[in-house]
């Protein structure tokens, strides 16, 4: 049995996505088909749109994502039909090395699990293969999902809301949270106020830090970075954002993170640093973008660059945890999603990602 569905489809990079008839297939041995009601657009997708990373076409991208299940392949116990799931790129097999030392986000069997299997997800009416990105292409109105990248959410949190959990708001709190550890009374700068960078700021405050900094080029999202957390604020555009940081502090940041993605702001994040302090890079850096540091500043002062993979994530613990968290008032995750569109008009949504102007711009893809 398979199932026909709509779907926005990459054919040539760059290039718009298409929206198309696909074919889905029934779940094999731990796979779980799920409906797709909303859809976080991100910008590792809109890079593969544009061509700054590298792509393979025909593909259905998208990778955070709220749905319901619809059925479950053999061996799969934890979720049951119409349960609400979230979507999360961090398949893990469980039993490599890095899976069995907590460090689930570099599984070295990502891959496999989510390709091998003796037909393709996704495939055109005539048969040619659609790859899901990431095993998932959200970008759908249904997506086969291997068990280990989904987890079960409580219904009543907003669907929404849910759809940004499985990455913006998972890469940028586990920055903080897990990948720096940031530690009561410690300074923090943040550079990108987007969705990961927002996430940050409030994981920052969560976690008790003393200084907040907020840094971007659009005046909007720093008007908005004092109700995440923020206790100060830096224009990029007026000025050396290292040397506003240095004035606020002292002596700089005990810890910086980077959420634009480019050789200049993770440079920027390291020269904004104390001594002893840490710089964490959260964005996506093509490899055309050297990363310049001084390297006197690595021994004399003992500063340090990291990066972090999807916030060294725990996802199955963590999105349910960020989820209480917005329940109870201590997350502000409703007020990410700025923008939204649907799968017909998803071209217009990356057009305002891509603006800069929007914090989260959520896709509306079905019905929960």
């Amino acid at each position: 049995m398979s199932t026909r569905i709509a779907a926005a489809v990459l054919n040539t990079a760059p290039g718009p996505l298409e929206i198309e008839e696909l074919v889905i297939d029934d779940p094999g041995p731990d796979e779980v088909l799920v409906t797709v009601a909303y859809a976080g657009l991100c910008h590792s997708d809109l890079h593969e749109i544009d061509g700054t990373f590298e792509s393979q076409p025909p593909i259905v991208l998208g990778h955070e994502a709220v749905g319901r299940v619809v059925s479950v392949g053999p061996g799969v116990t934890e979720f049951a039909s119409g349960d609400t799931v979230v979507t999360c790129l961090s398949a893990h097999c469980g039993t490599c090395e890095y899976c069995v030392t907590g460090r689930q986000t570099l599984c070295v069997n990502r891959a496999r699990l989510q390709q091998e299997r003796s037909r393709p997800r996704l495939t055109k009416p005539g048969g040619r293969p659609v790859r899901p990105t990431a095993g998932i292409g959200a970008f759908a109105e249904m997506a086969l999902v291997h068990k280990n990248a989904l987890v079960a959410v409580p219904d009543d949190i907003r669907p929404e809301t849910a759809s940004v959990l499985g990455c913006a708001v998972t890469t940028g709190m586990g920055a903080v949270l897990h990948s720096a550890s940031v530690h009561t009374g410690q300074t923090v700068a943040v550079i990108g106020l987007g969705g990961i960078g927002f996430a940050a700021v409030q994981a920052a405050r969560l976690a008790g830090a003393a200084q907040i900094i907020g840094i971007d080029v659009v005046p909007g999202k720093l008007d908005r970075a004092v109700r995440f957390g923020a206790t100060h604020v830096v224009d990029a555009k007026e000025g050396d954002p290292v040397a506003a940081v240095r004035e606020l502090t002292g002596t700089g940041v005990h810890h910086a993170f980077e959420a634009v993605g480019s050789g200049a702001t993770a440079g920027q994040a390291f020269a904004m640093l104390r001594p002893g302090g840490t710089a964490t890079v959260m964005g996506m850096i093509p490899d055309s973008q050297p990363v310049q540091i001084r390297g006197a500043e690595l021994f004399l002062e003992e500063k340090r660059i990291q990066g972090s993979f999807m916030g060294s994530n725990h996802f199955k613990v963590d999105i349910p945890l960020y989820a209480h968290f917005n329940r109870v008032g201590l997350l502000q995750l409703d007020d990410l999603v700025t923008a939204r569109c649907d799968l017909a008009t998803i071209n217009d949504g990356f057009k305002a990602l891509a603006s800069g102007q929007e914090i989260r711009v959520v896709a509306r893809v079905g019905e929960m």
